[in-house]
């Protein structure tokens, strides 16, 4: 059995939120969105648009390009931090919209490395048991409705937005995803986090009067753990394969930061024409960033069939991971 990426998709919303627009709300600037991000404008989702209907869109478009319909499909694994609500789970919802039949689907919350253990999972169960012909992986996060709009350290960096992998399980050929790295640390889980909402804050008025609903985050801590982490997991998968650098095609990092991207890819010693860099368009969209970007590479020609391709993530927890495929 071989695993094959047999389409992929994304999904921004209309709605254009500019670092000009976010000067009229908080005290900062456009330079100093630019010089310390690399973002320039994110897209936001519209008031009555949720995380499983921005999911529904790029899962269309991936099932199009792999020339099947929702009826096909065997699973459904969806990658979010921002679910419609704490239960149902958004899988279960976007299975409905889809026309599915009683496939099996499932959440995930691994925050900004979602889609890649989302990815893992797939690639397991299809290992496992060739019955699972196509599993639709997607990566889905509404972050506009935890972003706290007076915090100008947070609400600049993100935004809303979909991708989806469709994974075909084939009898023969080459395996397309043939590597991973994931890691996780719970140490650092105070470092990146939304305090309530859950068993141990539930929502109260001493919650919500307190602004714990919304994103809180250590961003030099974060900083440095992310590019240490992204950089550690992606040579272990390069060693693994037994590849360099200079065999990958496109580096696609979560796209958090320019700053990170940049530091990664340095250290990495991959030239900067290599790394897969639209954090400038979209900022932050957690799970939805690596999905968002692989999608962009395959569609503007950046990536080719055959092409090796290195993506690397982390996120809260603290989580992260690497993953070696060819497209």
């Amino acid at each position: 059995m071989s695993i094959y990426i047999a389409g992929t998709g994304s999904y921004l919303p209309e709605r254009i939120l500019t670092n000009a627009d976010l000067e009229k709300l908080v005290d900062t600037s456009d330079e100093w969105i630019r010089v310390r991000t690399g973002i320039e404008e994110r897209h936001l989702a519209a008031r009555d648009q949720s995380t499983s209907d921005m999911a529904k869109i790029a899962a269309e478009r991936a099932l199009a390009a792999a020339g099947i319909t929702g009826a096909d499909l065997s699973a459904i694994i969806v990658a979010t931090s921002t679910a419609d609500y704490t239960f149902p789970n958004t899988a279960c919802l976007l299975q409905r919209a889809l026309g599915c039949g009683h496939i099996f689907c499932y959440d995930l919350c691994s925050a900004c490395s979602g889609l890649l253990y989302a990815l893992e999972n797939a690639t397991s169960l299809m290992r496992a048991n060739k019955k699972y012909r196509y599993i639709l992986v997607c990566g889905a996060e509404k972050l506009s409705g935890i972003v706290d709009w007076s915090d100008r350290n947070t609400c600049v960096l993100f935004g809303d937005g979909s991708g989806a992998f469709v994974l075909e399980n084939r009898d023969s050929g080459e395996d397309d995803l043939p590597v991973s790295c994931l890691g996780s640390d719970g140490s650092y889980s105070d470092t990146l986090m939304l305090p309530a909402g859950g068993s141990r804050n539930p929502a109260s008025l001493e919650t919500v009067e307190k602004r714990m609903h919304y994103i809180k985050m250590e961003g030099r801590e974060t900083f440095k753990l992310a590019i240490k982490a992204m950089v550690e997991s992606s040579n272990q998968v390069l060693t693994t394969a037994g590849c360099s650098p200079e065999d990958v095609a496109l580096v696609i990092p979560h796209q958090a930061n320019r700053r990170i991207i940049q530091a990664v890819a340095q250290r990495l010693t991959v030239p900067p024409d290599r790394v897969f860099d639209n954090v400038n368009r979209y900022g932050n969209t957690s799970a939805a960033s690596i999905g968002i970007a692989f999608d962009d590479a395959v569609r503007s020609g950046r990536l080719k069939r055959g092409d090796l391709v290195l993506l690397t993530a982390f996120g809260s927890g603290l989580t992260w991971g690497a993953m070696l495929l060819r497209y």
